[in-house]
């Protein structure tokens, strides 16, 4: 076994402790509290155990903490993935819905999540999982609503006779 890695002592074990009961990230504070038991001679192993982590963990805090200071035990953002469609391919996708679809033209009489997928892979040559799109919609400001069906070859007038006068079938 190599020597224990030595650990910047600029920041008392008691400032520690005291900046760790402050901290509301927890996972920075248990990282404090072990680096403040390392500085007081406690061994890594029960250093960590203390503070509730492995001995490896505590030894990536000591060189986040050695290289960075206090800001070294944060933990560092996730990267993101890309966007899946530009800013002129969302334009498209939101007209197309705020348009509806056109029966003959789209294959459908309601956009469905799916039928959505469809459309972006035919004319913007993009494809995603239908729940991956909520994400997208979202983002352009619009809501998951679920369409009513409604059949192309209806009559409007008798619908709304219907809806006036109820069915005759009593």
């Amino acid at each position: 076994m190599g020597a224990a890695l030595k650990i910047r002592d600029d920041v008392a074990p008691d400032e520690l402790r005291r900046l760790a009961r402050r901290e509301r990230d927890g996972r920075v504070a248990a990282r404090m509290y072990a680096i403040a038991h390392a500085l007081e001679g406690i061994r890594r192993a029960e250093a960590a155990r203390l503070a509730g982590m492995e001995r490896q963990a505590l030894r990536d805090a000591v060189v986040g903490y050695n290289a960075r200071g206090l800001e070294g035990l944060r933990d560092r953002p996730k990267g993101r993935p890309p966007q899946l469609l530009a800013e002129d391919e969302e334009a498209a996708l939101k007209a197309a819905i705020l348009r509806g679809p056109d029966p003959e033209r789209d294959g459908t009489c309601s956009w469905t999540r799916p039928e959505l997928v469809r459309w972006m892979e035919v004319n913007l040559g993009k494809s995603c999982h239908p729940a991956s799109l909520s994400h997208v919609l979202r983002r352009m400001g619009l809501s998951r609503q679920k369409a009513r069906a409604s059949h192309p070859q209806r009559d409007p007038r008798a619908s709304e006779h219907f809806r006036k006068k109820g069915s005759k079938t009593r």
